[in-house]
């Protein structure tokens, strides 16, 4: 049984303040010292251009479904990409991770919700259909949506996607590579990159 609308609501008002994770978010660590500001634009056809407010059906409280994202190949030389979904706005001491993929192909420029859908699972391996590979998100899922605490304002969802120049070693990396593994892992290996931010408040109506 769920939390009553009212406790959360309660309890999102509290701690109304308790936002703005953002130096915990994927783009602030080191890899990206060099490379500070994004190099190429990520768009969502689904939901609109960066900041737009995410309908209802691409987040936890609707169909959850993953929003479409668009971009151009920012280089020739781009042989993979890796996609960090990340809540810095959470009432948590860390931004929280809605999802994590790797080993996105190269000659992609675009994913659908269709695409993070799993193929196959080999050992704790999850391979999905867009032919990459699926990292640890806080729930344990393939993916999970916005969902903000009833009265905590407005959340921002960052999609940070990193072109790289040369593919990560997953064997190196746990079957379900975290956040800090691949964080590690791609230094030295970007080409460029690029966000999409999507809005979304729960409000109690």
């Amino acid at each position: 049984m769920g939390i009553p609308n009212s406790v959360e609501y309660c309890l999102g008002r509290l701690l109304i303040n308790q936002k703005g994770r953002d130096k915990g978010l994927f783009f602030k660590t080191p890899a990206f010292t060099s490379m500070a500001e994004p190099t190429f634009t990520v768009t969502s056809p689904d939901c609109g251009p960066s900041t737009s407010h995410m309908k209802e059906e691409y987040t936890g409280v609707g169909k959850d479904r993953f929003p479409e994202l668009a971009w151009q190949k920012p280089s020739p030389d781009v042989v993979e990409y890796v996609l960090i979904v990340e809540d810095p706005d959470a009432p948590l001491p860390m931004p929280i991770t809605h999802g994590l993929f790797y080993a996105i192909p190269g000659n992609k420029t675009q994913i659908t919700n269709d695409d993070i859908s799993v193929e196959k699972i080999t050992g704790k391996e999850k391979h999905l259909k867009g032919g990459f590979r699926l990292g640890k998100n806080i729930l344990g899922s393939v993916y999970g949506g916005p969902k903000p605490p009833l009265g905590h304002g407005v959340h921002r969802y960052y999609y940070t996607l990193v072109a790289l120049k040369e593919p990560l070693d997953a064997s190196k990396m746990s079957p379900l590579a975290t956040k800090n593994e691949i964080a590690e892992a791609i230094e030295g290996k970007m080409i460029g990159w690029g966000q999409w931010v999507g809005l979304f408040e729960r409000k109690w109506e």
